[in-house]
């Protein structure tokens, strides 16, 4: 990025109030694109998320062959089953929605093809995926360190047999993709693919939603609990025509927080009790730590204290098994809480955009918090009025570090976010959204 600034100063905030949209789903946009470019027919996306992550999809996919037409409203894909072209270099920068299900999707089909991103990428774990795919017969390499990208994809010989494993205790993104790849498989096959997990799948809601949208677009998945998915013989994506994508859950965490700490009430627009994401739980979250939470179908509103004023969020001991992305949101909270909160079964952050366990633990201790953490676990005690400390919050090129500690402006100092142009990940315009519900002089 051209001009990318380096430093933002949130000054202290005192109130939050207003109404925003969200921006499309991340792991919803993702996954649409690449159902429509295997589908047969044509798909209207509705929402798309403008972003870096659905930026990486999109170059991909006309790089693989699949012809898209952008319009101000929607975006066109005409699917084409088996992507046109069977040689290419792949460059997925940091997108893990995006590499994963991608080389799920190129190693059954089979070609040429290389897959390689950012330096981080090269250190976020696919040997679990690589392993499963080589189980069907598909032809993986490593180019560089086993189990990591850069992959190389050749010829392979995949083909149904036996039910194909799975480890589901790293990330849910594994399962995922193979779920979405298999119908290339399960369309020419006489016999059912069956996925089963090997031990505990974590971040089960992300996989709800793939289940959801796989149907969407003409797969039902036979589901037997969270351990065996089986994809019938003769199974094959169809276009649904038009496409609605929800607004980013992930995303809402912030504003739901921004409601809860800022008195609010905060409306957000585009994700509500009808979400198919997991992310919306954490409405729930905000709600037992004392903030006032009225979901609609497509929609929800927060209300909650003023911790400028010295008010309180109730504490928490809580497992995050379900939804990591927004326990991040949760961690910026325990600073405003009436006593320590715990963040438990939270391994999966160590294998994100960063190692976010040791990130959270930095940047929390530079405000001047008590953090102590674990293999799978964080603990925030809060900080009293004046205790706060300026500080400069590294950001880790990773967008949900920039956007969870813009909360922490309102513990009555600067706040200082390193890079906040990591946000164009998911939210590009995050921080206008952010200024635009919040107050900074007193009443």
């Amino acid at each position: 990025m051209t001009n990318r600034p380096e430093r933002l100063v949130l000054n202290p905030a005192v109130s939050a109030e207003g109404a925003i949209s969200l921006p499309g789903s991340k792991s919803i946009s993702n996954r649409a694109l690449l159902l429509a470019a295997l589908s047969q027919g044509c798909t209207r996306l509705h929402g798309l998320l403008n972003s870096d992550d659905t930026s990486v999809m999109l170059g991909a996919l006309r790089a693989l062959g699949i012809n898209l037409k952008e319009t101000d409203d929607f975006v066109v894909v005409e699917g084409a089953r088996h992507f046109p072209v069977e040689q290419a270099e792949l460059f997925m920068g940091n997108a893990g929605t995006a590499i994963r299900p991608l080389t799920a999707a190129l190693a059954l089909q089979g070609g040429d093809y290389t897959l390689s991103g950012v330096p981080r990428m090269h250190e976020r774990p696919i040997g679990d995926l690589v392993d499963a795919l080589r189980m069907l017969g598909a032809n993986v390499e490593y180019l560089g360190n086993a189990g990591y990208p850069p992959l190389r994809i050749g010829r392979g010989d995949p083909q149904v047999g036996r039910p194909v494993r799975v480890k589901g205790n790293v990330s849910s993104q594994f399962l995922t993709a193979l779920l979405m790849a298999a119908p290339l498989l399960a369309s020419e096959a006489a016999s059912d693919v069956v996925i089963e997990v090997d031990g505990e799948l974590i971040s089960q809601p992300y996989i709800q939603i793939t289940l959801n949208m796989m149907a969407r677009f003409g797969v039902k998945v036979h589901q037997e609990g969270w351990q065996r998915f089986i994809i019938p013989a003769g199974a094959s994506y169809r276009a649904p025509g038009d496409y609605l994508i929800e607004g980013d859950a992930s995303s809402a965490s912030y504003f739901m927080a921004l409601g809860a700490i800022g008195g609010g009430p905060v409306q957000i627009r585009g994700a509500g009790a009808e979400s198919i994401q997991g992310d919306m739980g954490f409405a729930q979250v905000v709600k037992d730590m004392g903030a006032q939470v009225t979901l609609h179908a497509n929609a929800v509103a927060v209300s909650g204290v003023k911790v400028a004023n010295g008010e309180k969020l109730r504490a928490f001991d809580r497992d995050f098994n379900l939804i990591p992305d927004a326990a991040m949101t949760a961690a910026v909270l325990g600073l405003y809480a009436d006593g320590p909160c715990l963040l438990r079964n939270i391994g999966s952050w160590r294998v994100k955009e960063t190692d976010r366990i040791d990130a959270m633990h930095a940047e929390l201790s530079k405000l001047g918090a008590r953090v102590e953490s674990g293999p799978d676990w964080l603990k925030v005690y809060p900080l009293q009025p004046g205790a706060w400390r300026a500080a400069e919050i590294g950001t880790y090129d990773d967008h949900r570090m920039a956007m969870c500690f813009s909360l922490a402006a309102f513990g009555g100092v600067p706040v200082t976010i390193l890079d906040p142009a990591c946000v164009g990940k998911t939210f590009p315009e995050y921080f206008s959204v952010y200024s635009s519900l919040v107050q900074h002089e007193k009443s």
